[in-house]
């Protein structure tokens, strides 16, 4: 065992320290150390906020899969949060939900991970729930019949993405004969040949300590943290671990892959093989993809020039042995090949004369920043100790930062050469085909139940009734600064010394549906689009060479932000208000933009998810309102350039900005810098209006959206509510809405839906209160014969809230989920920043979150029951269903 001082910030601080970056702020303590059984052990102290993140990494994924069955580890994934000895899956949901219900899994090529976001007080809680789960899921056939409907769902809801089943193939074809030749999702067949006893023999050759790293980062005493781990991991046994598959990939082949789409225009595809984690090449290849995506290089100029409509390079898979990268291609009308062709003909360049050594030096230091960004989160934090030691295979974060500061442009150059390699790339083009127009439906289920019997809810273990024992107003750990300047900007504050860096996030307060003038719809999206050719006094590129310079990343409109190491930080400010303040506007580029805006627009408007919006817009609101507003590529070609300077000055004013800057930067330092580059602004004339009025309640409808490319339909559920954000309802309306939703197997409708029915794999219900008009909605996607079932099961629970008390286990543990999310909402920088932006855009106090606790506490089972009664219509639903025919 040894207690040390983080590599990864002391040799982040060296490189970084050619750029500018200062080092002072100190590094986490870190301790690792390995249990007799096997176990590994990572804990990071960081007190950001008083939240711990906990990633267990058991190294087992889908390459272990035994052959014909290639979901086998997606699916004792599911089975994890099912039944184990001693822990139900109902108690196991509860667990979760009183603690936050910040819970999550994922099944990679080589790792699945199971992780939790918590208060630190509850770290004993998650810690003896893994061991329980690492001791003896059950694995039984009941609970394996019941969770299969849901993986099944999972299943068809990503086939049914394009993008998806191009992803699938060409991994298919790059990595044949390996354990990679499938990723994790797994077939529908193969789960209905798969037995729970086929589960549990994958679980008992994988799923023991010394196949496993324990990863515990946020507010914790190390040393402390460490007795926990060994108290409830000490007594698991080790085990025999079988032999892996060795990967050996064969000959690469070219391919073409054709396929239809969803999509509004053409995308085509170029996928290389690239280097794994273990190759000497990997640290080169990640500067190489970062270089070929700069805003500078080769194939952003496509798009500046009007030659494509979009283009890129981005990594795709990266296993221990092999990994892949592609390039990509948005075409503008014609024939596709011809934008494969100037994709693939950049590459062909880089590979022939080299990537420049501005382009090699700007990605080094982007990376190295990066990777101090992604420790301003605690579960990012947790996330990178986790993909460093459980998925690369390195020691510590700090391995894969100090390779990319070796590399060197001769590393990138020759890694383009050996591995973007056109004569053998997987080429994709895929190609949008339209599925029809939306039509008016009868509407599915009502006439005949089929909604299962309500089940209860499962009681909490005495051991872990902690995180229920007292319901108190959590304590925050902000206290940012407010500052209103003379010029109407509000500028707030919270200085925050995790790493040396500065979060800033902004918005201008608008509605384009509201402020654009009638006849120039679309000029809001045309502005957008051309943010980012620079600014009055630099142009697209050199305004991207100053960002580069200081590692910076910045993005301006009516809501901006800037990433910016903090010795950097005032130049920062100066570019990000240049951008948002003086932006160039070309004319040549304006022509170019309004002419791709318009082609998008006339592909989009064929879209499903564009018809799917459109009729569910229409079924909401009156013919006349705002939102029924429409952009074609006939108002867009009809735009001129001083349409959309008018647009500006209209509607970018300071008096109705904010902007929330977070990390290494005092309220002093913060003010003066926004006082310099942004006092010179000023706003003319009233104050617009930017609040939708109100709107009368809905009538029930139903329309139905075909989408070829989809097997399971996608539905939504909306109708407008009256209540409004000041009613004293809404804290009532918001804990009963988390007695339906927001804790997963704890909660009603996953409980009922997925749970016991296994008819859907994701249900998601939404209360959206506003000043003047608010929506409920509840979302879900499925198989088409199940479209009324599921619907059933919902509008049931909702007449249930209103005619009967919920019990008083699910009202604690509705309010015990709301008031934990509290301080797990500000334990990353860019969480606390935008959520101190969003309630000071809606107009509520910044310490909103302490007085809505204790509002929660207050709320009683009448109250809840009254205000669904008064405000809920579950037959006043409008149903938009995207998909096939529901049945």
């Amino acid at each position: 065992m040894r207690l040390w001082l983080c590599a990864v910030a002391v040799v982040a601080a060296v490189l970084l320290r050619a750029s500018g970056a200062s080092a002072s702020v100190p590094a986490p303590d870190v301790l690792q150390n390995t249990l007799s059984n096997g176990l590994r052990v990572v804990i990071v102290r960081d007190p950001l906020a008083p939240v711990v993140a906990v990633d267990l990494n058991y190294l087992t994924g889908s390459a272990e899969a035994p052959a014909g069955f290639p979901g086998m580890a997606h699916a004792q994934e599911h089975m994890m949060f099912r039944s184990s000895a001693g822990l139900s899956t109902g108690q196991l949901a509860n667990i979760n939900a009183s603690m936050g219900g910040d819970v999550d899994a994922q099944t990679q090529d080589t790792v699945t991970q199971f992780v939790s976001s918590v208060p630190s007080d509850d770290l004993g809680i998650v810690l003896r729930v893994e061991s329980i789960r690492m001791r003896g899921v059950l694995d039984t056939q009941a609970d394996w019949e019941q969770e299969r409907g849901a993986i099944e769902q999972e299943v068809s809801r990503d086939l049914s993405a394009p993008f998806y089943k191009f992803l699938s193939a060409a991994r298919a074809d790059m990595f044949a004969s390996t354990p990679y030749a499938h990723d994790a999702l797994g077939t529908r067949p193969s789960f209905q040949a798969t037995s729970a006893a086929m589960i549990k023999s994958f679980y008992d050759a994988w799923y023991h300590p010394n196949n496993a790293i324990l990863v515990i980062t946020g507010d914790v005493d190390p040393q402390a943290a460490l007795a926990q781990v060994q108290q409830y991991f000490g007594a698991i046994p080790r085990a025999q671990l079988p032999a892996r598959t060795p990967v050996k990939p064969g000959p690469l082949k070219p391919a073409r892959i054709a396929l239809t789409s969803d999509f509004s225009v053409p995308i085509v595809l170029a996928a290389y093989r690239f280097p794994g984690y273990r190759s000497r090449d990997y640290a080169a290849s990640e500067v190489l993809s970062d270089a070929l995506g700069n805003q500078r290089a080769a194939l952003a100029g496509l798009v500046v020039s009007g030659q494509a409509l979009g283009a890129g390079f981005f990594p795709g898979s990266t296993m221990p042995e092999t990994g892949s990268a592609m390039v990509y291609g948005a075409t503008q009308g014609g024939n596709p090949l011809t934008v494969l062709h100037l994709v693939e003909g950049v590459i062909a360049n880089y590979v022939k004369n080299g990537v420049p050594q501005d382009l090699v030096d700007a990605s080094k230091r982007q990376l190295i920043a990066q990777a101090e960004f992604s420790k301003n989160s605690i579960s990012g934090l947790a996330d990178a100790w986790s993909q460093a030691l459980a998925i690369e295979g390195a020691s510590s974060p700090d391995d894969d930062v100090a390779a990319i500061g070796k590399v060197t442009k001769a590393d990138v150059d020759r890694v383009a050469r050996t591995y973007l390699v056109n004569r053998t790339a997987i080429e994709g083009v895929l190609t949008p085909r339209a599925s029809g127009a939306p039509v008016t439906s009868r509407g599915y289920g009502g006439a005949e139940s089929f909604a299962p019997t309500q089940n209860a809810a499962a009681a909490t273990p005495d051991w872990a009734t902690s995180a229920l024992s007292s319901l108190n107003v959590p304590q925050s750990s902000i206290n940012p600064s407010s500052t209103v300047l003379p010029n109407g900007l509000r500028l707030i504050v919270q200085t925050e010394r995790v790493t040396p860096t500065v979060t800033v996030v902004g918005s201008v307060k608008s509605n384009p549906d509201l402020q654009t003038p009638q006849g120039k719809e679309g000029v809001s999206d045309l502005l957008d689009g051309l943010f980012s050719f620079g600014t009055t006094s630099l142009d697209r590129v050199a305004f991207a060479r100053a960002l580069d310079d200081i590692s910076a990343s910045e993005n301006a409109g009516s809501n901006f932000s800037l990433s910016v190491l903090s010795t950097d930080f005032d130049r920062g400010m100066q570019l990000l208000a240049d951008n948002e303040l003086h932006p160039a506007l070309p004319p040549a580029n304006f022509t170019i933009v309004r002419s791709q805006l318009a082609y998008q627009l006339r592909g989009e408007m064929q879209t499903p998810d564009y018809l799917t919006s459109r009729a569910l817009e229409s079924a909401l609101y009156p013919k006349g309102d705002p939102t029924q507003r429409e952009a074609t590529p006939d108002t867009v070609q009809a735009l001129s350039l001083q349409d959309v300077k008018d647009y500006y000055a209209s509607v970018f004013r300071p008096d109705l900005t904010t902007i929330v800057i977070i990390g290494d930067v005092t309220p002093a330092q913060a003010q003066a810098s926004v006082q310099k580059w942004f006092s010179g602004w000023a706003a003319t004339g009233p104050k617009p209006d930017t609040d939708l009025p109100s709107v009368p309640d809905n009538a029930a409808a139903a329309v139905d959206v075909p989408n070829a490319a989809r097997s399971q339909d996608s539905v939504t559920l909306a109708e407008t509510v009256s209540v409004k954000r000041s009613d004293p309802d809404y804290y009532a309306l918001v804990v009963g809405d988390h007695v339906l939703g927001g804790g997963f197997y704890a909660t009603r409708l996953y409980r009922d839906i997925r749970e016991q029915a296994g008819l859907a794999y994701e249900v998601s219900n939404d209360l959206n209160v506003g000043k003047l008009r608010s929506l409920y909605s509840v979302s879900y996607g499925c198989d088409a014969r199940n479209v009324g079932k599921v619907r059933d099961i919902i509008v049931r629970d909702l007449k249930d809230m209103q005619t009967t008390p919920v019990s008083a286990g699910e009202l604690t543990l509705a309010k015990a989920l709301l008031l934990h999310e509290i301080p797990l909402r500000e334990s990353s920088e860019d969480s606390i920043a935008r959520g101190l932006l969003a309630r000071t855009v809606a107009g509520l106090p910044l310490n909103e979150l302490e007085l809505a606790a204790a509002k929660y506490i207050a709320v009683t089972a009448a109250q809840v029951q009254s205000a669904f009664g008064k405000w809920i219509r579950p037959d006043g639903f409008a149903q938009i269903t995207q998909g096939p025919p529901p049945q």
